[in-house]
């Protein structure tokens, strides 16, 4: 199973989402595509209502302790209540370019 489809699964089960966006960015960075390796993750669910971001995002890693243990380097959370979702107009910040980090020196 791809680690794409672990990290949907398991926030579906914990979470019941609304709206749930599981994104493979690898081919951003040095990884490439199908590296599997960086994800965004956009998240709303009445789960979060009343809950500080920090804690969104602790509950979130805490079911994917062991991807992001052993499969995922990068992980961007975007966590919101329905409400807030509504007032981004369903939208999710663009992730940035890669700004190094690459096995590969630039010279």
């Amino acid at each position: 199973m791809s680690v794409s489809l672990k990290i949907e699964n398991k926030l579906r089960d914990a979470f019941a989402p609304v709206h749930l966006e599981v994104q493979d960015e690898s081919h951003m960075h040095s990884g490439g595509p199908n590296a599997e390796s960086h994800f965004k993750v956009v998240l709303v669910t009445p789960k979060f209502s009343g809950e500080r971001l920090i804690n969104r995002h602790r509950a979130v890693n805490k079911i994917l302790a062991d991807e992001l243990m052993n499969d995922i380097h990068a992980l961007a959370l975007h966590t919101y209540t329905e409400g807030e979702w509504e007032q981004v107009s369903g939208t999710a910040p663009r992730s940035p370019n890669c700004m190094g980090g690459s096995k590969v020196a630039a010279h």
